[in-house]
């Protein structure tokens, strides 16, 4: 048994699982290839052969129009046959196992599956099962990992920042059900950034968050002080079992991002959100559509960056 499943036998990409574990070499060749694709966008012809005669199944068992759409706008860029599973109407809704579906989809010649899940582990379980010529890459799976929004989140750090040996990176909101806060701290760390900050109340915080190599701050006045980023996380209501707040309108009195508060971070500071966004509870308009916001600029990215995940997995670079 390898020791990373995510590596093949000559150390290069097999799976994209989770940033935990992943060579800093990898993902630089990651970020460095989706540079080469970030002009794609700009051509009259939006497409380079790279995964012509490939089959890529976005096999989406939880929503999201984001992350599916930016994954299927990169397969076919890349000239992929995209095939989109509607799990609503699948046989796993009938009672079908998720490797018995998986199995069957491989069946008829699939070389990528791109997986959302709602359980932690869901895409690794599925990495094991298939065979080698087959290659998965987790779009999210519970509260465990989103591998891809790690990485662009990086990629537009590295873009506006350049170098990541002198930042301060603040993640503010809720951690606690937060994939997203995960693997953007896992990228960092293998970058070598040296001052990760999580800001949120102590509800909102994972027990022992401070082993992840982040500064944990329950004041944002403090926790913003001089940084050079700012990611904003959503806060995840659908995930939260009992009452963590006492409402949204106190969550954005207490840790809403406004330009008082930005005020605090450096004079040049950048401030990020994966989405979907909500503003008035963890970001006020004027922020969001403010000078300082390279919000809409992170999801153009997320497309070369996905396409450099998938181009790199098959093999193209």
């Amino acid at each position: 048994m390898q020791a990373n499943p995510q590596l093949n036998k000559r150390g290069g990409l097999q799976h994209l699982l989770s940033i935990d574990g992943l060579p800093r070499d990898i993902v630089l060749h990651i970020l460095d290839t989706a540079s080469s694709f970030v002009g794609i966008s700009e051509r009259e012809v939006k497409k380079v052969p790279l995964l012509r005669g490939k089959s890529v199944f976005n096999l989406f068992f939880e929503n999201s129009t984001r992350t599916r759409t930016t994954f299927e706008i990169a397969a076919k860029r890349l000239s992929a046959d995209v095939i989109n599973l509607n799990v609503d109407t699948s046989s796993t809704a009938k009672g079908e196992s998720l490797l018995d579906t998986i199995d069957n989809l491989a069946a008829m010649n699939a070389d990528m599956f791109v997986v959302r899940h709602a359980q932690s582990g869901a895409p690794h379980l599925i990495a094991r099962h298939v065979q080698s010529h087959i290659h998965v890459v987790n779009a999210g799976d519970g509260r465990h990992a989103h591998p891809t929004q790690g990485l662009l989140d990086a990629y537009t750090i590295r873009h506006y920042k350049h170098d990541f040996s002198h930042l301060a990176v603040a993640i503010v909101g809720d951690v606690l059900h937060s994939r997203v806060a995960r693997s953007l701290i896992g990228v960092l760390r293998t970058m070598g950034t040296p001052d990760i900050r999580v800001i949120a109340p102590q509800t909102l915080l994972p027990a022992g968050v401070e082993q992840l190599g982040v500064t944990v701050f329950n004041d944002i006045a403090q926790g913003l002080r001089d940084v050079d980023v700012i990611v904003m996380l959503r806060l995840q209501n659908e995930r939260m079992r009992g009452p963590l707040l006492p409402s949204a309108q106190e969550f954005f009195k207490t840790y809403g991002l406004t330009d008082e508060r930005l005020a605090l971070a450096r004079p040049d500071a950048i401030v990020m959100h994966p989405g979907p966004m909500n503003r008035g509870v963890e970001i006020d308009s004027p922020v969001a559509d403010g000078g300082h916001a390279v919000i809409l600029p992170q999801v153009t990215f997320g497309i070369a960056v996905r396409m450099a995940v998938m181009a790199i997995l098959a093999g193209g670079v």
